[in-house]
Order: structure tokens, then C-alpha cells, then sequence
């Protein structure tokens, strides 16, 4: 990898995080009141967390050390691999929990089932928008293929209103960050609840904008 992608993957890490900061952010915008809102929140979301929480973890375990080790590519391509799982598994909680949440705002009139498609056909599209990454590594379809499996299977009006669905994201960092093994098993608690921590404002900007309503009147009109 030349110098100037390793300086393109930093900025897109910063970017990820100042847009996120931004006016998209702010409170009373962007209602999730539509399918395309949906899945931009869902993908952004899952880029978010994913690259927050594993840059992060790396930069704080590297150190002073951390910019120079763009300069490996073997290591630069394992960042990319778990980058690309990350974001997997955090669309998977994410879309648990954002199809749950619809399931209960509707549960008087709605079926779970509709309500939770609806979850599902957003996080399908937000893996076809993506298509399969240059630098997704061996795992990305195998991966994908386990999110569709357990979206289809989810009973969506047992979903709760808390982080029961985020299980696949906290054990993904865990698996695939570019750490041995020896500082992984010292440090597991502490990764996993950097993830869990990350998700709680998430889920409190997705229960502020959801207008689950709109979204089954959308789903009824096609």
C-alpha cells in the first residue's frame, strides 16, 4: 500500500466521525421516516461504530508507535479484513435492533414479521450498495451470508428495547483485530465494553428519529 492511501485510510477513519459530529447528527434531524433513511442510518451507523471502536482500540494498544504501522502491509491488510467484519456484525446488531424496535411502536396494528422486514430489506441494500470491498478479505461473503441468516430467522417481537442485540459486534473486535492473541485475552473484557459503550448513543439517535408508522405506510405503498 502506498504512503498516500495509508494517509486516505486515516482521513476516511476522521471523516467517519466528523460527519458524524456534524448537522446530520443534530437533534430533531433526519428523521428515520423512510426506507433509503433507514438504510443510511443503519450503514453509517455500523461504519461508525465499527471504525470508532477498532481504530480506536488499535491506536490506544499501539501508542506512538500507531502511524507507523500504516507502513506494514500485511498489517494494513488485517485492519481491513477486521474493518470489513466490524462493519458486518454491526450491521447485524443494528438491524436487530432497529427491526424490533419497529416491531413494538406497531406491535397494536402490524405484524412483527411485516415490521421486521422492513428492517431486513434496508440491511440487504445497504450490503448490496457496499458489494464486496477489494479489501474485505476471505470471510466477507461467508459473513454477509451469516447476517442474512440471522435476520430471516429473527423473531422480531422478542426483541427488547436494550442491548440483548448486540452480541455480534463486541465479539467481532475480539476475533478479528490485528492483536496477539496474549494482549487480546488481557484486554477482551475491556474491548468488548468499548463496543458495548459505543452503541448506547446509537440506540438513543435511532429511538429519538424512528417514525415507525411512516416506515409501514411506506412498506404498504410498496
Amino acid at each position: 500500500m502506498r504512503a498516500q492511501d495509508r494517509i486516505r485510510e486515516l482521513r476516511h477513519w476522521l471523516k467517519t466521525i466528523t460527519d458524524y459530529m456534524g448537522a446530520g447528527r443534530s437533534k430533531g434531524k433526519g428523521a428515520i421516516d423512510g426506507h433509503s433513511a433507514l438504510m443510511d442510518f443503519l450503514d453509517t451507523r455500523s461504519s461508525l461504530v465499527a471504525q470508532t471502536t477498532l481504530y480506536g482500540y488499535l491506536r490506544t494498544r499501539a501508542g506512538m508507535r500507531y502511524p507507523t504501522l500504516f507502513e506494514n502491509d500485511a498489517w494494513v491488510g488485517a485492519i481491513n479484513h477486521a474493518k470489513w467484519q466490524m462493519w458486518l456484525a454491526c450491521l447485524s446488531d443494528i438491524s436487530v435492533f432497529a427491526g424490533g424496535t419497529i416491531a413494538r411502536r406497531t406491535r397494536d396494528y402490524a405484524d412483527p414479521n411485516v415490521a421486521g422486514g422492513i428492517a431486513c430489506k434496508a440491511a440487504f441494500q445497504a450490503l448490496e450498495r457496499r458489494g464486496l470491498p477489494a479489501d474485505a478479505g476471505p470471510l466477507f461473503t461467508e459473513t454477509a451470508q451469516a447476517l442474512r441468516r440471522r435476520l430471516l430467522a429473527c423473531r422480531w417481537e422478542s426483541v427488547e428495547d436494550g442491548e440483548d442485540a448486540f452480541v455480534e459486534s463486541p465479539q467481532a473486535l475480539v476475533l478479528h483485530a490485528p492483536i496477539i492473541e496474549e494482549l487480546m485475552q488481557l484486554d477482551e473484557e475491556i474491548v468488548r465494553n468499548s463496543v458495548r459503550f459505543r452503541w448506547e448513543e446509537v440506540r438513543c439517535e435511532l429511538r429519538e428519529k424512528m417514525d415507525a408508522d411512516a416506515l409501514i405506510e411506506s412498506a404498504d405503498r410498496g
